[in-house]
């Protein structure tokens, strides 16, 4: 990478996956390099000024392209807000202002915000991240926003009533406790299931969404299909089958968790859709794998699966095999507001994991 900046690594991948997804890179380029702040000038040899968790490698940044069923793109950027002095008493106040930068540029529904920001606002020192952004480019030139609360940001056992007190104030708790009672394995919330994200659309519109995550560690498949059956409509045998082929066949996922997502609409008394997060990478030996099982996916599902490989030559910097963690989820999307699969690409800006073979080998020499 030589003397690469960041923000030159990364916005080079972006401008790449915008044109993919046909997409003017303009308005994107300009947010990313509003995201990163000062921090986007650092050099990616001297590594990251601050260990954020977006990605494995630390990059505060990963890309996604969302396979919608009315046959569009949409290009995503989870981030991580930074500045060249960030740390963890300022790790709130870079995101605050990067909102309040944005707030009136894209109309944001910052209200929203304002009414849950204090249940959020006190981190506990041990926690992986306060708020992270979502930033949406859609096919009809929209951009939209999403951020991430941290439920745990008071500590694991606080989580549950800070959800259901985020839920309450924005009109959505009413079946809040139905959901945790029939999603949860009995008697692991906060062992092997945790709620690990709140997110909320910075928007007015009637598809504004306010989603909660649950991880599921060391989970089977009818695990899965528990969690996921608290949503009608769901199918779960195509859930079922997804998680299957994504995983590889196998029965249980005893790496990085498995992850389900709530969506919650103004006016409904529960969730309306559901998706389910799996982190793919933990679960192949290099990205060669994850590329076959990812479009094996998009081919079951009636995507064009062409699209991927372009998204992933916008983004990737090396061989496929040769690594393992470009490909870093999938996910599937069912019910309201847009069914469809999503692909999850790391930015690698500063590491690349080691394929399973190369662990394989170093470890027996």
């Amino acid at each position: 990478m030589g003397d690469a900046s960041l923000i030159g690594h990364l916005s080079g991948q972006l401008d790449r996956l915008c044109r993919v997804a046909g997409l003017d890179p303009a308005t994107a380029q300009a947010l990313l390099a509003d995201l990163l702040g000062s921090a986007g000038s650092s050099l990616v040899a001297d590594g990251p000024v601050w260990l954020s968790d977006v990605a494995d490698d630390h990059t505060p940044v990963e890309f996604s392209i969302a396979f919608d069923a009315d046959g569009q793109l949409t290009v995503r950027v989870l981030g991580e807000a930074l500045s060249s002095d960030i740390n963890t008493d300022t790790l709130l106040p870079i995101a605050y202002a990067f909102l309040r930068a944005q707030s009136t540029r894209f109309d944001l529904a910052m209200p929203l915000f304002e009414r849950v920001q204090d249940l959020f606002a006190k981190p506990n020192p041990d926690i992986g991240f306060a708020l992270w952004h979502s930033l949406v480019f859609r096919h009809d030139g929209r951009t939209e926003f999403k951020v991430y609360f941290n439920p745990e940001i008071g500590g694991q056992e606080q989580a549950p009533e800070l959800v259901a007190e985020a839920l309450q104030r924005l009109g959505l708790g009413t079946s809040y406790r139905d959901l945790l009672e029939r999603t949860m394995r009995p008697g692991e919330l906060g062992r092997r299931d945790r709620l690990a994200f709140f997110a909320l659309d910075l928007h007015d519109g009637p598809h504004a969404r306010v989603k909660v995550y649950v991880s599921h560690y060391d989970a089977g498949i009818p695990d899965v299909l528990r969690a996921a059956s608290v949503v009608d409509g769901v199918d779960l045998d195509t859930l079922a089958e997804f998680c299957s082929t994504a995983g590889g066949g196998r029965d249980r996922f005893d790496g990085r968790p498995l992850v389900s997502s709530y969506t919650f609409l103004a006016g409904a008394d529960g969730p309306l859709g559901y998706s389910l997060y799996v982190p793919i990478r933990s679960y192949v030996n290099d990205d060669a794998e994850a590329r076959s099982r990812v479009m094996a996916l998009l081919d079951r599902h009636g995507f064009d699966s062409v699209a991927l490989d372009r998204a992933i030559d916008a983004v990737a910097g090396r061989p496929l095999a040769d690594g393992v963690g470009l490909i870093a989820h999938v996910s599937l999307r069912l019910g309201p507001p847009r069914p469809g699969i999503t692909v999850y690409l790391s930015a690698e800006a500063y590491q690349v994991g080691p394929a399973a073979s190369a662990v394989s080998a170093r470890t027996k020499e």
